[in-house]
């Protein structure tokens, strides 16, 4: 089992509002820097919210929601920093009711 650390906003705010897009870049050219494996994922309407330990989270955030989901807990801490109005937390995964930590529930258009 993996511990998963994630930041959970709004798609309306993570995607349109804040400039998300620019920060994982820049997450992303770090760890080219320091030849580092990518452990970070960005997941739209991301499926860990239908476990029934997490309505509590899913309540507080609009949906639909994005989760940007890693393994690494300083990451989780760094994207914090740079964007407000947002959630973070961990859970487990594989689980029962998380079977798959980063599935999303968006459809493909």
């Amino acid at each position: 089992m993996q511990t998963y650390y994630y930041v959970l906003g709004s798609h309306k705010f993570l995607l349109e509002e804040e400039p998300l897009e620019e920060v994982l870049r820049e997450r992303e050219r770090n760890y080219q820097e320091q030849e580092k494996e990518i452990d970070f994922w960005l997941v739209q309407q991301p499926a860990f919210l239908e476990a029934p330990e997490m309505a509590d989270i899913k309540a507080r955030c609009p949906q639909p929601a994005v989760a940007i989901i890693s393994t690494n807990k300083q990451v989780v801490v760094w994207l914090k920093l740079r964007l407000e109005y947002v959630l973070t937390g961990e859970f487990q995964a594989p689980t029962a009711s998380i079977p798959d930590a980063l599935k999303s529930l968006a459809t493909a258009v």
